[in-house]
């Protein structure tokens, strides 16, 4: 039975045996239950085993060697799955001690499947709201890879961060205004538009994009920034047209 076919009390009871279960591996340095866990076929469960590897390394400092050990072999695993939950676990463990993960990402970047890939980015998103220095820092890193897509993930990976604090990720963004990839450019544009529509966001984004030399991508992404205050409008802090309004007024 899938994890969210139970009843809220038996959730409950899931979530403590895993946790529990997870701790015991850490315990007596096996990794026959997390394995189990972090290959299971519910994205609830491995979420599940992800969050309690986090929690557990948060509160017991003696077995944080431990943890990250039976991680590193966890992420030699054959199976996929394995992997993209070894590098969600090390996000949780990054919002507090990136250093001590740091490796799991510059590996996972160019993991042969897409699912690890993507938890690169979604632990990015996370890490960076939590402990963004050490995050943002490494990610520059990577700015300017020969391989496209690892730039594309890059900038994918710091747009969570900039959408309560652009002015931490416009710098990396700036780096990649002449990017002549089609995909990544897109990112960038796209990335662009989620951090320019939230509160005090909008002034910051044009502010800094105004100082940027490739005119073509900066109005491409000023019409994204209008677009996305019309798609995210319940969201949105102004409405489309003050908007737009207000970059009329802001442009050369």
């Amino acid at each position: 039975m899938a994890f969210y076919d139970l009843v809220k009390t038996d959730r409950e009871a899931l979530v403590l045996q895993i946790s529990t279960r997870v701790d015991h591996d850490f315990q007596t340095e096996n990794k026959e239950n997390m394995h189990r866990y972090f290959s299971d076929g519910d994205t609830y469960i491995r979420k599940t085993a992800y969050l309690a590897v986090g929690r557990i390394y948060l509160a017991n400092v003696s077995m944080r060697s431990l943890i990250i050990v039976a991680l590193h072999e966890l992420f030699s695993d054959t199976d996929a799955k394995v992997r993209q939950t070894v590098v969600n676990a090390a996000g949780e463990i990054g919002k507090y001690d990136f250093n001590a993960v740091i490796h799991f990402f510059d590996q996972g970047l160019f993991d042969s499947h897409h699912s690890v890939r993507n938890a690169v980015i979604g632990s990015m998103k996370k890490m960076g709201e939590k402990n963004p220095a050490p995050v943002l820092d490494w990610s520059r890193r990577y700015l300017h890879h020969p391989d496209k897509e690892i730039r594309r993930e890059i900038c994918h990976g710091i747009e969570l961060r900039g959408r309560n604090y652009p002015e931490d990720i416009l710098p990396l963004l700036r780096e990649l205004q002449f990017d002549k990839t089609k995909r990544v450019r897109w990112t960038l544009v796209h990335v662009l538009g989620q951090i320019g529509y939230k509160k005090g966001c909008l002034k910051k984004v044009v502010a800094e994009l105004l100082k940027w030399e490739n005119t073509e991508l900066v109005t491409d992404a000023m019409a994204e920034i209008i677009d996305v205050h019309h798609r995210y409008r319940n969201f949105s802090y102004y409405t489309q047209e003050e908007a737009r309004e207000y970059i009329a007024h802001a442009m050369p």
